[in-house]
């Protein structure tokens, strides 16, 4: 199997809406930036396209994918389009990893983006539901804030989690987004003001939500011998992972934890797993990821992660997934201010110092939520990070990690019915 990097990536500004764009014109500016950033490159060495997009609905388009690769001039060369929900951009960079890997191609663009902005919100919730059991759980009222409140009151019960520790999330991503100029929703937040806003579904409120969002996002995947011919700085996709569950909650089996390097048998010897507190799916990713990249404790071996959090609850149950604390110490882990960025005021108390710095792009939450566009956006910011490049497309180092070698990026869908994680390197 061949070394996997990826060369560069762009992003368009994540917006509620881009009504003068559309889908293909968003794609081919986050294109065009991504080569902008790799010169030697030429446009002919490009094999083909992953294209990823999560809902025909939004775009009110079938076979988007096709038009796409024709907008970047890239017919007639493959292309498919891959969709799972809100993993989909995840997704889509190990589809084009696996096409590097195989020997199938020597250079793949990675393209997603999605234009929710062309529906009402309360019809594009309706969409996004649809991403439920619809024979079972949709008829009866189910939506995703719904389900995800449903979830994070469980791990309340469960584990003495609270809408507090929830806000310190929300806090962090929405001060992060302030340093980044391509986030949607930047802010600066007290914990009263996150619990005071308007409720959606208990205890989640509008500033424990991500947003709908129009945007595209690019990243170049190649082969070692063309990324060091053509990029100063390739970022090695060191391990790969992908989880599955069941749709319906109520047909996940109860068994052992999935335990990661770190962790023993004694850990979680009471513990009911995978309960609606947590996600199996995301657990298995880590898992078959870490042991790719051969990585034996996360705290220790990454240095920053870029995570699925649509919403607060999800960010802290997902701490918990990859192991960066035991299960049901996420919300104390965001409490204390493990996951926050170390030089940034962020207006609250934080006892400790961090650990390992999550979501330093501002997440889901304030950077927003493009689906198709939103795993690749990570993918990008990730790279950035590792080639030591945050100030130069940021316009500042705010967010810089210093000495930074080492990421996890993590795309998540349904109720944890796909996950994916992703590692990456510097060299």
């Amino acid at each position: 199997m061949k070394k996997v990097y990826i060369i560069s990536g762009g992003v368009t500004k994540f917006a509620k809406a881009h009504p003068e764009k559309d889908f293909r014109l968003m794609v081919k500016e986050a294109y065009d930036s991504a080569l902008s950033n790799v010169p030697k490159l030429d446009r002919s060495m490009i094999d083909g396209s992953v294209v990823s997009y999560f809902s025909d609905h939004f775009t009110r388009q079938l076979m988007a994918g096709a038009m796409v690769n024709d907008f970047l001039g890239l017919c007639p060369k493959p292309s498919r389009r891959v969709e799972g929900g809100g993993a989909t951009g995840g997704l889509c960079i190990q589809s084009a990893y696996e096409d590097v890997a195989s020997g199938r191609m020597n250079v793949v663009a990675a393209v997603g983006f999605e234009t929710m902005s062309r529906v009402n919100t309360w019809k594009g919730n309706e969409f996004i539901a649809l991403a439920s059991d619809t024979n079972f759980d949709y008829p009866v009222g189910g939506f995703y804030t719904g389900y995800y409140a449903l979830m994070v009151t469980r791990h309340m019960h469960e584990f003495g989690t609270t809408p507090e520790q929830m806000a310190c999330v929300s806090i962090k991503n929405h001060k992060n987004a302030m340093y980044n100029p391509f986030a949607q929703h930047p802010l600066e937040l007290t914990i009263d003001d996150v619990r005071n806003a308007e409720m959606v579904s208990w205890p989640l409120t509008r500033l424990d939500c991500c947003t709908m969002s129009d945007g595209a996002a690019v990243c170049i995947l190649a082969d070692e011998e063309t990324a060091f011919k053509v990029c100063d700085n390739p970022v090695l996709i060191k391990g790969v992972g992908t989880g599955t569950d069941c749709m319906r909650m109520a047909d996940r089996p109860h068994g052992d934890v999935i335990r990661l390097p770190h962790e023993n048998k004694d850990d979680y010897k009471d513990l009911k797993y995978p309960g609606v507190h947590s996600f199996r799916a995301g657990r298995s990713a880590a898992k078959l990821a870490y042991e790719h990249a051969g990585i034996a404790d996360p705290v220790e071996d990454l240095d920053f992660i870029e995570l699925h959090d649509a919403y607060t609850s999800s960010e802290i149950q997902t701490y918990e997934d990859l192991g960066l604390c035991r299960y049901g110490e996420g919300g104390s882990f965001a409490e204390k201010g493990y996951a926050f960025m170390d030089g940034i005021d962020y207006g609250i108390d934080l006892p400790e110092k961090c650990r390992i710095p999550v979501n330093p792009s501002g997440g889901l939450l304030a950077s927003g939520h493009p689906v198709g566009a939103t795993g690749i956006m990570q993918g990008v910011f990730a790279v950035w990070q590792l080639q030591g490049e945050i100030e130069k497309h940021f316009g500042n180092d705010k967010l810089q990690i210093e000495g930074a070698k080492r990421g996890l990026i993590h795309s998540h869908a349904g109720t944890g019915t796909y996950v994916a994680v992703t590692i990456l390197e510097k060299v």
